[in-house]
């Protein structure tokens, strides 16, 4: 592992970060610019800086008094984080500065001085050099909105696109798992240490290991999961992508109980405040179009500038009219949309058939048997064998069978 990784991690996390209640701590916009004085343009290593005198720091780079103190404290943590550098390379894992040609160019174009100091990396980094999708939504998804994400992470995989996803479960999981599926490349964006993600590394080591998933934190490597690190994750998930799916946006409730928009409302407002503000240069963000019946803030996140897509993520033409301040819509009427195991339970409610028959009623598009496996997951659905012919139906129908 290089010997400037020590210094990176110390400058990544040791510093105090400003907030509300410390207003003299540090943005990573004030690391950055430190990071463009030092190296680009006084082509100056990290361990060279780290390394000159604190009158230096006060007339090379006007820091000021409080700063010098936090860079000391920083300094003294040097002989930890080179023990813990040393650990991360035993476990397989890789720093990545920001300074590095390995960094991911579209997170920092993207994110620019709001991006991460250091990234942490285990597997395929070439991964993050590729034309990317971020498939986002609820926790709580509804089937819809899994089908959704379903089809777009094949859809990804079939045109060469990495998929992009937070690891939560609903929507996020779902498209790592189709990914997966599909054979597609795949960045898990943790909302953790990756030191703390042990056992999903193991679930996942042959994927990593064959070059199609890539896990990622810009964390403190030993930070457990927590809250507020699954909110500060969320930009990085969109800056990864050039293309952002939202499946679902559902509000969500607080520690007190009380409702809010939740983080995918939250993920997609900055990031079209990005684009509006002309700071995100690269990529769309996609909404998918819900039915009238739904109840999510699909529409709301639409009129606030997201593109409208369909189901297989292609944007659509609608007309949207907002009747007053409290957001009353009109809308078309709309073909309403049939989720797959809306589809088997429709053309089963007539009777038991066999694979080769449901492949072609639903018109699904990967083989027969990926399709049994789908429908062996349903738990409405039982099979039985007769004559050499595995016949698939609804649970307690006894209604005549309809043979191919």
């Amino acid at each position: 592992m290089n010997t400037d990784t020590a210094y990176w991690m110390a400058l990544a996390h040791e510093l105090p970060a400003w907030n509300f209640s410390d207003t003299n701590g540090w943005k990573n916009e004030d690391k950055m610019n430190l990071i463009i004085q030092f190296y680009h343009e006084k082509k100056m290593s990290i361990e060279d800086f780290f390394g000159l005198s604190e009158a230096s720091w006060k007339n090379d780079f006007q820091i000021n008094d409080k700063q010098i103190a936090d860079i000391q404290k920083a300094k003294s943590s040097l002989a930890n984080y080179a023990f813990l550098a040393e650990n991360l390379q035993n476990s397989g894992i890789e720093v990545i500065p920001v300074i590095s040609t390995e960094y991911s160019k579209i997170l920092k174009e993207n994110l620019k001085k709001s991006a991460p100091i250091v990234l942490y990396i285990k597997g395929n980094k070439q991964i993050m050099q590729e034309n990317s999708v971020a498939i986002v939504g609820s926790r709580d998804a509804s089937q819809i909105a899994l089908d959704f994400t379903d089809n777009i992470a094949r859809k990804a995989g079939k045109e060469w696109k990495v998929v992009v996803s937070g690891f939560a479960k609903g929507v996020d999981k779902q498209a790592l798992d189709s990914s997966i599926a599909c054979k597609g490349q795949s960045i898990i964006v943790l909302p953790q240490g990756i030191l703390t993600f042990e056992s999903g590394i193991k679930t996942y080591y042959k994927q990593i290991i064959d070059g199609n998933v890539l896990v990622l934190s810009t964390f403190h490597p030993k930070a457990g999961w927590g809250k507020e690190l699954a909110m500060a994750r969320n930009p990085i998930i969109y800056g990864l992508a050039k293309e952002i799916f939202v499946a679902e946006a559902k509000p969500s409730k607080n520690r007190q109980g009380k409702e809010t928009k939740g983080g995918t409302w939250a993920g997609v407002i900055d990031g079209l405040n990005k684009i509006q503000k002309g700071i995100r240069k690269v990529g769309t963000i996609f909404v998918r179009q819900p039915e009238t019946t739904e109840q999510n803030d699909n529409l709301l996140l639409i009129l606030k500038g997201a593109v409208a897509v369909d189901f297989d993520g292609n944007p659509v033409v609608k007309q949207y009219k907002i009747q007053d301040e409290n957001i009353s819509i009109v809308v078309e009427p709309q073909e309403k949309y049939k989720s797959f195991s809306e589809q088997v339970k429709e053309i089963l409610s007539k009777g038991r058939l066999t694979i080769k028959v449901i492949h072609k009623k639903i018109n699904f598009a990967e083989s027969e048997q990926i399709l049994k496996k789908k429908l062996e997951k349903l738990d409405f659905i039982e099979v039985r064998k007769e004559k050499n012919k595995n016949y698939f139906m609804l649970k307690g129908n006894t209604e005549s069978s309809l043979f191919d």
